[in-house]
């Protein structure tokens, strides 16, 4: 039979056939192809963006908090870690040991010296001990030592004389003051302290005289303490004075009344030892290339975690541009890899994943966006990256065959082991229950499955991780947490799944069950409508909805999907119900009145009608897939007879078929195929007068067989045995329909 195709020229017969090219020429021809370019484009970005994600060009660390070691983990490089404990420690040791500052105020010294010197002037002037200051003279007394007799008044006599005499001329005054200044000036520089410092250095200090700036050079304690002041300052008397006498009696008068110069500035001090504390280096520790950093079998705790982190950053300091670009590069090759095998597996498995550019970006962007989220996941430290994970294997199966969502999920834990440097078994309980998950979505009825998706994958990993651990000998408590934990993630992202799959339907324009089950519910405004306009129409696809279903899922086929799309797969007719012979009483046929080729126009326009009536009302694109398609390009055979028999020109002159066939397409799914058998079969079983078993069976197999030579079904991917398949259930539907009864006495055959 005619495929209702225009005839071709010879030209384009000859130029259909392609001569056989090899693999080169034919990827050659593909890439002159500008959607196959900008898919390609559309990869090279992704892997780029991958690249900077995971930082490509470093190598990933080999380490995380909690992370239980498997190994001892070791200095790949020579690094120093600063020492907190040694740098406090030095600190305050050269804390300990800065010199204090003391404020030196000499004035109470001068003001002493300049007592003496009026006090010796005083006693030279008189001309007697009588005549003198007897109380001043006694404060020029030495001291006398234990045993030795008191002094008669002729000794203090003779005693007064020799002091009076040798400071008498002007000459020995004058070499007397000229002394004393000498005597007292390095006391006055240096100052008088009277306790040891005990709060800093106890050996040197640091002196500023009041109203300058600046310090004297370093001080020994031990010079400027009052004892040892007084004892150099004898000395010094002795030496300096012309007199021994004369150096006795003045020593006897300032001993007692030495000042304290030196007083301690608590501030200053302060700053002192501040800036020294500041002056000491950081204290590094360093370890060797090949030094233990964490140990086999322990988690690693924040501590381990800034020690490796600093041997890792030490590491990526001594990488060469020449070692990261080789990095990069292999890195690259190995993306490149994992997108040649997903592209051909989701080619192969489903086409129009790629076929359709908005789902081809959004996969894309759904890997982008996974392998960001496992990457922040790991970084924070969360152990969370398993949710990424798993939300977009069970998107993936949900939006693809299952094949497919094992495939890009394994490419994705392949990609992020890459880029973080996760060990095979890290890999292997990131991918086990994400597998799991896409196991067990084959169908979604319940709001709740998916939560039971998400309980029996955590299941699995709290079993994977407790073997793992077991494998490795891992310490229990660390070994039970993580799983827990783990199990507790696969949980959490059950739950984000249930809350996120209506956003998964509109993205990747898939219905679940669930979806389909509230769609075709029959209170839907669309079949309500039709029921009012339309009730035979209605009954039709009610009917056809219950046989389709049976044939669907006798081939393994979606049957929910087929029964709704049955459900809406007429609704076109609701807008002219009239010229549907369903739809027909007892008023005549309305096409009686119209030409053939004006009837079938009519008819054909319920496709077109539904189509729109759908996308008014926002059906999904599936459903509106079965509206167009369920006829197919399949002939309207009943006027095109009609046509042929009125036509004016006789039998020599044929009828354009193609003015009297569906616009099409034709079944591009099994389900869509499906649901075209149906449709003719429910639709041509009411004409029966006697529909027996062997008249419903005889009828099904004309249909198939007009629609097989027609070429229905050559897009749709239905093979011989799957048609054969859907006959026998249809003829078992149809015949339970229309099925024989008890005539009782007076009944009269309709």
């Amino acid at each position: 039979m005619s495929t209702g195709q225009q005839t071709r020229t010879r030209s384009q017969r000859v130029a259909s056939v392609k001569s056989n090219q090899g693999p080169v020429a034919t990827i050659l021809e593909h890439l002159q192809s500008g959607a196959v370019v900008l898919r390609l484009l559309m990869a090279v970005l992704l892997a780029a963006s991958l690249m900077v994600i995971t930082r490509g060009w470093s190598p990933p660390r080999d380490f995380h908090l909690k992370q239980i070691p498997a190994r001892d983990i070791v200095a790949a490089v020579e690094f120093k870690q600063f020492d907190e404990r040694a740098t406090t420690e030095a600190r305050a040791q050269a804390r300990r040991f800065a010199e204090a500052v003391y404020d030196n105020d000499p004035q109470a010294l001068l003001q002493l010296k300049a007592k003496l010197q009026n006090e010796v002037t005083q006693l030279v002037g008189a001309e007697s001990l009588a005549a003198a200051d007897a109380e001043l003279w006694e404060m020029y007394q030495p001291p006398r030592a234990e045993g030795t007799p008191e002094p008669t008044d002729e000794d203090r006599e003779a005693a007064f004389e020799r002091f009076r005499e040798a400071l008498a001329p002007e000459e020995a005054r004058e070499a007397f003051d000229k002394s004393l200044d000498e005597v007292l000036a390095p006391i006055q520089r240096r100052g008088i302290l009277d306790v040891q410092p005990t709060e800093a250095n106890s050996e040197r200090i640091l002196v500023r005289q009041t109203g300058k700036e600046g310090f004297e050079p370093v001080i020994s304690v031990r010079e400027v303490l009052i004892e040892n002041v007084r004892g150099k300052l004898s000395a010094d008397l002795n030496q300096e004075l012309a007199s021994l006498d004369v150096a006795r009696h003045v020593f006897a008068r300032l001993r007692p009344d030495l000042p304290i110069t030196l007083q301690l500035n608590e501030d200053a001090t302060r700053e002192q030892q501040d800036k020294v504390a500041a002056a000491v280096e950081d204290i590094d520790r360093t370890f060797e290339k090949g030094a233990r950093l964490a140990e086999a079998g322990v988690p690693i705790n924040e501590t381990k975690v800034e020690l490796l982190e600093l041997g890792y950053q030490e590491r990526l300091r001594q990488l060469t541009v020449t070692e990261r670009v080789s990095r990069a590069a292999a890195v690259i090759w190995l993306y490149a890899a994992l997108f040649a095998l997903c592209g051909v597996g989701v080619w192969k498995s489903d086409p129009s994943a790629i076929r359709e550019l908005s789902r081809y970006a959004g996969l894309l962007l759904f890997v982008l966006a996974t392998v960001g989220g496992i990457v922040l996941s790991f970084a924070q430290s969360w152990q969370a990256e398993i949710v990424p994970l798993m939300i977009f294997a069970m998107t993936m199966a949900v939006a693809y065959r299952h094949q497919t969502a094992i495939l890009l999920s394994a490419s994705v834990t392949l990609i992020v082991a890459i880029g973080l440097g996760l060990s095979l078994f890290d890999s292997l309980l990131l991918i086990g229950p994400s597998i799991c998950s896409i196991a067990m979505l084959d169908t979604i009825r319940h709001r709740s499955k998916l939560l039971v998706v998400g309980l029996t994958s955590g299941l699995v990993a709290i079993a994977l991780a407790l073997a793992i651990g077991a494998f490795e000998s891992q310490p229990v408590w660390p070994t039970c947490r993580l799983a827990l934990l783990t199990g507790t993630w696969c949980l959490v992202a059950g739950s984000l799944m249930t809350v996120a799959l209506p956003l998964v339907e509109r993205m990747f324009r898939v219905q679940t069950d669930l979806s389909l089950i509230e769609l075709g519910d029959p209170a839907h405004h669309l079949l309500q409508e039709l029921v009012r306009r339309a009730p035979g129409t209605y009954n039709h696809s009610i009917t056809v909805a219950s046989i389709a279903e049976a044939a669907a899922e006798s081939i393994g086929a979606r049957g929910l999907l087929v029964r709704v799309g049955a459900y809406f797969h007429d609704i076109g007719k609701m807008l002219k119900p009239g010229y549907f012979i369903e739809n027909q009483g007892v008023g005549g046929n309305q096409h009686d009145a119209l030409v053939p080729a004006m009837s079938t126009l009519v008819i054909i326009a319920h496709v077109k009608d539904g189509a729109d009536l759908a996308r008014q009302n926002r059906l999904p694109e599936v459903i509106i897939d079965f509206i167009l398609q369920h006829h197919g390009t399949t002939l309207v055979e009943y006027f095109y007879r009609q046509a042929q028999q009125k036509n004016p020109d006789g039998e020599d002159s044929e009828v354009d078929e193609t003015s009297f066939r569906y616009p099409g397409p034709k079944p591009q799914t099994k389900e869509a195929g499906v649901l075209m058998l149906a449709d003719a079969v429910e639709s041509a079983s009411r004409a029966l007068v006697e529909p027996t078993p062997s008249r419903i069976e005889s009828l099904v197999e004309e249909l198939i067989k007009k629609r097989l030579e027609d070429g229905q079904f050559d897009e749709c991917g239905l093979t011989l045995q799957e048609v054969r398949t859907i006959g026998d259930s249809l003829i078992k539907s149809v015949t339970a329909v229309y099925h024989g009864r008890v005539k009782y006495p007076g009944q009269e055959t309709a």
